[in-house]
């Protein structure tokens, strides 16, 4: 989990730390305190070997808090407070302590500074480096634990919001009513809601068939025992499944005549559950159409309470973009990119999507002008 239990050997000083030494230092000092707490406050919402090993990334949090205070001496003054980040972080993990906070400290674990800092050793370094693919390991657990249904939910949602957009500002381009705009997007949110459902409902069921036809059948192992030794049919599953001819013989042979044939036949693989991060049918349509429609409702909301012409296109578009920058930053809090980045795409997308749509409007109006 980490490179040692031990404490890091401090690098030397030669000299009086300069104010910005002390500076930078404390605020290394603060920032492992309140990452050391963070895991701390994640680890109590767990159990078992979840729980062990961020106790063990606390631990090691704490090994660097101690190279810092050993560094600073009688320059340690008051503690400081974390970060931001750092204080955002243990708040998200003391009132909710979800996979997003883990995709958070993945991020953070992989902007350490301590590879340039000539004052930080190379284990301290080592050591940031390997937190992040352990935290990456412990966020792919959660990741894998609500793949199915919350992508279906996100990228509804988000389909809802660009298509409708769309829609709307194009019928609206063409200079039609403020009624006929709202029958059009009523429509969409419906007619778009019941095909993403059912398309994700068709997806799922048909990926989860396509694993279970992939499983082998647990009941083959009871007739293990009574396969012919001499034909060996049980060297043909195992060819089946990979293995070479005369490996395929030799464990087979070896089954056979081991005395415990009845449990080395086929089985289940062992590891991850597929059909878990899969999802369910009806979980993910119910989710998709959910989210869709909630997404799509959001730019005919100005027609609905009342707004007309340019002052409904522009309110939706805002409202719109508001949201397009929401689930952005959702998805890169779980996938551990840069929310920033995400976001701006997301708007760039739907506003793109609903700029050609509101330009071949006004072409379609002007030419049935």
């Amino acid at each position: 989990m980490t490179p040692s239990s031990d404490s890091p050997a401090t690098a030397p000083v030669t000299h009086e730390p300069t104010p910005a030494e002390i500076r930078r230092w404390r605020r290394y000092l603060a920032d492992e305190r309140a990452e050391a707490a963070v895991y701390r406050d994640l680890a109590a919402r767990r159990t078992g070997e979840e729980r062990e090993i961020l106790l063990g990334l606390a631990e090691a949090e704490t090994r660097h808090e101690n190279h810092w205070r050993t560094l600073l001496g009688p320059h340690v003054g008051h503690p400081r407070r974390g970060s931001l980040r750092s204080r955002l972080l243990g708040f998200l993990a003391r009132h909710f302590g979800s996979v997003f906070v883990l995709a958070l400290l993945q991020r953070a674990e992989a902007r350490s500074p301590y590879e340039a800092d000539d004052h930080a050793t190379d284990a301290m370094a080592a050591d940031e480096q390997i937190h992040e693919e352990v935290v990456r390991a412990l966020a792919t657990r959660g990741r894998n634990r609500m793949a199915g249904s919350f992508r279906a939910a996100v990228f509804g949602a988000n389909d809802g919001l660009v298509s409708n957009l769309a829609l709307v500002m194009g019928i609206s381009a063409s200079g039609v009513g403020s009624s006929v705009v709202l029958l059009t997007g009523l429509s969409g949110l419906l007619a778009g809601a019941l095909s993403m459902g059912a398309g994700e409902y068709v997806s799922v069921r048909s990926q989860r068939e396509l694993l279970e036809a992939s499983t082998p059948n647990a009941e083959t192992r009871h007739k293990v025992p009574l396969l012919d030794a001499e034909a060996n049919e049980l060297a043909l599953f195992y060819r089946a499944r990979g293995l070479g001819a005369e490996e395929a013989e030799a464990k087979a042979a070896a089954v056979l005549g081991g005395g415990h044939a009845e449990h080395a036949g086929p089985s289940p693989a062992v590891g991850p559950d597929e059909h878990e991060a899969v999802g369910t049918g009806l979980g993910a349509a119910a989710s998709s159409f959910c989210f869709f429609a909630s997404g799509a409702v959001l730019p005919i909301l100005p027609y609905l309470f009342g707004l007309e012409g340019t002052v409904a296109v522009v309110v939706a578009a805002v409202v719109v973009g508001l949201a397009l920058l929401s689930t952005g930053t959702v998805v890169a809090l779980l996938s551990g990119s840069s929310p920033v980045r995400m976001a701006l795409r997301q708007l760039a997308i739907g506003y793109g999507a609903a700029g050609a749509t509101y330009a071949l409007g006004l072409l379609f109006g002007t030419t049935v002008a």
